[in-house]
Order: C-alpha cells, then structure tokens, then sequence
C-alpha cells in the first residue's frame, strides 16, 4: 500500500490559516497606496510560498524530487522579492542582477518540476519533451524578443543583459503552459493539484506579460496589476503543496497517446515556422540584433535536430521492442516459433561451410494437460516458465531453445557433427526432467516426449521442423518419457494415417462404411441368440482399411461419435428387418461397441433413444459393450453414463475381458449383465491346463456375480467342446460363423444349424 496515500494531509485549520493569511496579504497589496506596504505584503506572500512547501513535506511527504524543485523554486522567489524590496524604484546593478538570476532560476525551476511532473505522470521521455518546449521556449523567445525586448533595449537604460534576462520570463512561461497542456490534455482524470499547477503557471505567465508590456512601453502604471496576478500565482503554488492529491503529480496515469501525439506534432511544428518567418521578413537594426537573431536561429536549429534524433532513437527503440515481441513467447521469454525457423535456417547455411549437422529436438510435455485441470492454469504457466528456464541453464550457450506453442519446446544444436552428439544432446535435454520442478503447489515431476531430428545435405527448416515432430509423436506412442529419432518410414506412416483420416470424413457421405455381423449362439443348445455389428471400411477404390486401423483414428479426431451413432442405428434397424423376415427369432439381441470417446459424449443417451425408437427394438435386445479400459480411466463419468443407459432399458457387456486391469470392485460396481472373455484365453484352452483353469474362474466369477459369459474367438470343434464341459453360456467365433453382410446372414444361419446338427452327431462332449 502506498503510505504517502494513507497520509490524512495537512490539519484543515493550518490550510484555511494559509489561504486566509495569502487572501488578507494580496488584498492589502492590491488596495494599499502605501508602496512601503504593499513592499512590505509582497514580500511576505512570498515568503508564506517556503512555508507552504515545509508544511507539505511535514504532513503530505510528496515525491521527493517534486518537493525539493519547488521549494528551491519558493526561495529564488523569495530572493528576488528580497532584493526588489531593499533596492526600491532605484536598486543598484548588483540587485537587480540579483533579483533577475533568481527570477529565472525560479521559472527554470518551475519548467524542470513540470518536465518531471509530465514524465512520471504520462510516462514520456524526458528528452522528447525537453526538446519540445525547448522548441516551444525558443519560438516564443524570437516573438518576445521582436515584439518586447527589442522596444525595451531601446527604451531602457537598464543595461542590455539584463533587458534580455527579463526577456526570458515569458519564453519559459510559454514553455511552462506547453508542459502544462501536455498535462492536461487527453487526461481521463485531472486533480485539484493539477488545476492549482494550472493556476499558477497562467497567472505568473500574464503578471510577466504586464511588467514586459510595461518596459517595452506599451502601459504604463500597471506594475501593481501585474504584482496581483504574481501573488495569485503563489495562492494557487500554496494550493499545490498543500492539497493531498499533489501525489497525483508523481503517479502514472492513462491517456490517449494517438490523440494527444497528433496535436503535440502539429503544435510543434507550428512553433518551427514562427522563427523562420521572423528571421525572413524582420531585418536586423543593429550589429547585437543581428547576433541575437543569429543565436537563435542556432539554438531553434539545434533544439528541431535533437527533437528529430530523439524521435529517430524513440522509432528505432519501438521497432525493436515489437520485433521483440514478435520474435519471443510472452511467457517465457524464449524465441518463438519464428525466430527458430530463422535460427534453424541460419544454422543450416552454416552448416554447408564448417561440415556440422543441425540438430533439431522438438519436445512436449507428458500429460500437461492434468496439470491445467487439476491444479489450475497459473501453476501450468508457472511450470512452463521454470522448464524453459531450466532448459536454457542446464543446455550449453550455442542451444538455442524455444517455445513453439503450449507445452511444446524446442532446442537446436547448431553445432552437432554426428549422430552420436545428436543422441547426447537429446539425453541431455531428457535429463531437465529428472528433477521435480518446485511449484507453489508443492514439487512436480514432469516428463517429456522428445523427437529428434538431424540435418541431412538437402534439408530445410520447415523439414528438420516437421521431422523433429513426427519423431516426436514416435516418442509418444513408445510409452512417453523417451526420444525418438527421425526416419523416412516415419514419414511414410504419418502421410499414410494423414490420408486415413482425411479419407475417414468422407466414408460416411460416400457410404464406404458397412457393418458386419457375427452371430453369438447357446453353447447348450447351438440356437443363435444374437449378433455383434462389427465395423467394415471399403474405399471407393476397393482398397480395404483394417478396423485395427481406422477405429483409433476415428477416436482421436472425434469421428467416432458420429460413426458410432450410424453404425447403432444401422445395426438395430437390421435387427428388426431380420426378426420381420424370420432370419431370426425375436429375442435376438443386437451387440454394439461403445468407445471411451462416445460414453464422453452428452448426446450418447439421446443417439440410443433414437435409435431405440426408429427400429422398433425393444431396450432389452441391445447389448452396448465397452472395455474394461472405461473403468479404469474415468471410473466417474463413466459409472453415470452406464446407469442412465442401464434406466433405458440397455443391457452393457465388458468386451475383451481379461486383457485390461479391472478389479473384482469394478465389476460389482458396474451395472454390467455380461463378459465376454478375450481370445487369448479362449485360443488355448483346449490343450492348455493354465488357459482351461483361467476360464473356468472366470466362469465361475460371472456365475456368483449373476453375469453372463460369452467366448470370443472360438476357432476349433475342441475349444467348443470345452467350454460347453465349463458350462460356459455363449460362444461366438470363425468356427461358428466369420462376419457377414447382412442380406447373407439367412444363407449363414442355415448353414450353422447343419454344421450343429453334424458336430452333435459325431462328437461326444468330454469329461473335464
């Protein structure tokens, strides 16, 4: 908290004492006939003026530099009414130098306190707005010297310097409202203190422009109105000091930059006229008029080209500020992802001359994902701070390392000659990760998955970038926490899955997607009893793509939701065509695969009521069969999903049981009416004693769980055998039926009920 805030200001007796004192003071000096008291009443104005700046200090403590420029300024003042009061109407050549030095130093004061105010209030370069009312100043200089000073040399018998002492007043007064304006202008916010700077400024500004006009001949009597508007200017500098948001003039605020940079230009460059037209129309009447007009012009000169230098420097110091943020993560600092296309670049011309092989590792965070849901995206961005950090300290100083985007890095080895540095490098780059990283959440292990990728004679930035990638996803499907090096078979698999998956969106609007089905019989009594759609992808071409290939594609992009919703009603639907023709009986049930990514899904409850409705098939016939991978992963959202499906009506079915890590808990939890055991249990257990024992627990497990038991895979008239000895319910594999369209399922039925007639005959059931 900023205590000079928490300050309650001066106490309010002591301020209205002040204002009451200046008010009686400046009445008696405008009223008085007495010189000897209205000398008397100037003087002691001004001395409140110190005072004034002591109280502020005890009571406000404003910004130090501030407070001493205007109590400097309160005591040149001070000497000079000083010096005017003891020398009179006639004052020796001592005081009135005297009084002019300290006159000035006190306007000097003032424009420097107005400098400081503007660059700490608006954030402007001290420099830019020194050069601008140095312009402003000299401009009005030449005007006041034309119009003022050069009738007073001629009028006086002052001595010439200090004619053109006294002539400098109303430059610096020109320049003081020129700062003031910039003060003021585009402000959203303008304080009491800045309204009584303000007055200050204006009223000291006319009270030199009488007393000029005065010696230049002009009026005549009026020194006394100009002394009133001096002493309003020292009321309203009391003002200043004592108001408590003088601390406003030393604190940022915001301002409208184009606006107020627009006008301040052309104000300026209006100033830059006025000299030159004086200079070209005025002709010097003297040998020190010309000397004085030829300084001036240097002086306008060299303020318009420090003003042009400072701008130059101000555009070259923003243009590499915004190449900077061009070029580097905002967060961590660290080159972007096109200063390290330029880096790689860069290293790759040098490669060609000093015989090295670049190498690119590109480099993504495991599971960063569960960091941002689980503990928030602040820790996130904290931890991608530290492991850029770490990164750049722990790698030698040619590496150069990035962020590319999200939790994705880079690091380039411009200087690796070998495969074998490349592999070194990349340990390197592994070992970052070994040490937990301290966070404000406590300390976190973080993995990565790096790919690595190393120039060859013809390589490009945008090839070392994207091999460096796929080498990358390489890692990620090795397991994660591991590198992987690039090889052109790796192009060749993502080019093929690219082409999969761009081939996938259009499978369903050019019907390339079919379901076959494969029937499920009774062991006991061999009658069918159901079917499992099984997904079918025949390109246009007639190139068929593996299930094994297809479905993950599909589960990663999304497309399996859509896919998923086709193939239930399509399977449904053939169902009930089947039951209507007697293909089957009906309580045949229909088995449909549900994949993580659908049971995700908050439209899955609504695609099954539909798919219900539009086939006519009662809730009970179909079977939605999930793995055992669900359970595990996202046991919750799963749980809540499968029991508003089990409400339906839908029966569920864990698919491949035995090869997933699901526990005896999750199988009672569940609301599940079915296993259906995987066919490497199934596929030994006609000459295996292990594979036999396996299925018989497994069976007996469902039994005690009141769960049913499908065998999967079932190839041969043993296995068969074997399971009905086990007393295992169902069966479905080759031997039984391969999958089939569904205008063939008729053709395949009949042919299942003869082999079954045929097996019975011949083949006794053995004794186990």
């Amino acid at each position: 908290m900023n205590t000079r805030r928490d300050k309650p200001g001066a106490p309010l007796p002591l301020v209205a004492a002040y204002v009451s004192v200046a008010a009686v003071l400046s009445l008696t000096h405008a009223v008085t006939t007495d010189q000897n008291v209205a000398d008397w009443s100037y003087t002691v104005s001004v001395a409140l003026f110190p005072i004034a700046c002591l109280l502020s200090w005890r009571y406000l403590r404003p910004a130090r530099s501030i407070w001493l420029m205007a109590f400097s300024m309160a005591g040149s003042f001070l000497v000079a009414s000083i010096a005017e009061s003891v020398g009179g109407e006639e004052s020796p050549l001592s005081l009135s130098i005297v009084e002019n030095l300290a006159l000035f130093v006190g306007q000097l004061l003032l424009v420097a306190a107005l400098i400081a105010c503007v660059h700490r209030r608006r954030g402007r370069l001290v420099s830019s707005t020194l050069a601008d009312a140095s312009i402003v100043a000299i401009t009005g200089w030449m005007v006041v010297y034309v119009w003022l000073v050069q009738p007073t040399i001629e009028n006086s018998s002052d001595p010439v310097a200090i004619t053109m002492l006294e002539g400098l007043y109303q430059p610096l007064g020109i320049a003081s409202v020129f700062l003031l304006a910039l003060l003021l202008y585009a402000e959203t916010f303008r304080s009491p203190a800045v309204w009584f700077l303000a007055g200050v400024i204006l009223f000291s500004l006319v009270g030199d422009l009488v007393y000029a006009l005065e010696a230049a001949g002009s009026t005549a009597g009026h020194q006394k109105f100009g002394d009133i508007f001096y002493l309003l200017a020292y009321l309203c500098g009391g003002g200043v000091l004592l108001h408590p948001s003088i601390h406003s003039l030393a604190e940022r605020i915001p301002v409208g930059e184009p606006r107020s940079s627009t006008s301040r230009l052309l104000f300026t460059t209006s100033c830059m006229i006025v000299p030159i037209a004086i200079l070209a129309l005025g002709e010097p009447e003297s040998t020190s008029d010309r000397i004085i007009r030829f300084v001036s012009a240097l002086a306008i000169a060299a303020a318009i080209i420090t003003r042009v230098v400072v701008t130059l420097r101000a555009a070259a110091t923003a243009h590499r500020k915004v190449l900077a943020m061009a070029q580097h993560d905002a967060l961590t600092g660290l080159p972007n992802r096109v200063l390290l296309s330029e880096q790689i670049t860069g290293a790759l011309h040098h490669s060609w001359r000093s015989n090295t092989r670049p190498t690119v590792l590109f480099i993504d965070l495991d599971r960063f994902k569960n960091i941002n849901d689980s503990l928030g995206h602040a820790v996130g961005d904290e931890v991608l701070r530290l492991v850029g950090r770490r990164l750049r300290l722990t790698l030698p100083d040619q590496v150069i390392v990035g962020r590319v985007s999200g939790d994705e890095f880079m690091a380039i080895d411009p200087n690796a000659r070998s495969t074998g540095d490349a592999m070194a490098f990349a340990d390197k780059v592994l070992s970052v990760f070994r040490e937990p990283f301290h966070v404000g959440a406590g300390d976190l292990y973080v993995t990565a998955s790096i790919g690595l990728a190393v120039a060859n004679s013809v390589a490009t930035a945008e090839e070392l970038h994207r091999n460096s990638d796929t080498a990358m996803y390489r890692a990620k499907e090795a397991g994660r926490n591991c590198v992987a090096m690039f090889d052109d078979s790796m192009h060749e698999r993502v080019a093929h899955r690219l082409q999969i998956e761009s081939a996938l969106h259009r499978a369903l609007d050019r019907r390339e997607l079919h379901l076959y089905y494969q029937p499920i019989v009774d062991v006991a009594t061999t009658n069918v009893v159901g079917f499992e759609a099984l997904m079918r992808w025949q390109m246009s071409d007639g190139r068929i793509v593996s299930p094994v290939e297809f479905i993950p594609i599909a589960e990663e992009t999304g497309l399996i939701v859509s896919i998923g919703s086709w193939a239930m009603l399509e399977a449904l639907t053939q169902l009930d065509n089947w039951i209507r023709d007697g293909v089957c009986g009906p309580d045949a049930t229909m088995s449909v695969n549900v994949s993580p990514r659908q049971l995700r899904d908050p439209h899955l409850l609504s695609a099954v009521s539909e798919a219900l409705l539009r086939s006519t098939i009662s809730p009970e016939g179909l079977w939605l069969e999930i793995t055992e991978g669900v359970m595990i992963s996202e046991p919750e959202q799963a749980l809540a999903v499968l029991r508003r499906l089990r409400a339906l009506g839908v029966r569920i079915a864990i698919d491949d049981f035995g090869t997933g890590y699901s526990s005896l808990s999750h199988l009672r939890r569940f609301p599940l009416q079915r296993i259906k055991i995987d066919r490497a249990f199934i596929a030994g257990v006609a000459e295996d004693e292990s594979s036999r024992s396996l299925v018989r627990t497994i069976i007996a497990m469902a039994d005690s769980l009141g769960l049913d038991v499908v065998a999967e895979g079932v190839e041969s008239q043993g296995q068969l055998r074997v399971l009905a000895a086990l007393e295992c319910s169902k069966a479905q594999g080759y031997l039984l039926s391969i999958p089939v369209p569904g205008d063939a399922m008729r053709q395949t039925l009949e042919d299942m009920r003869r082999m079954a007639a045929t097996a019975r005959a011949t083949q006794p059931v053995p004794e186990l």
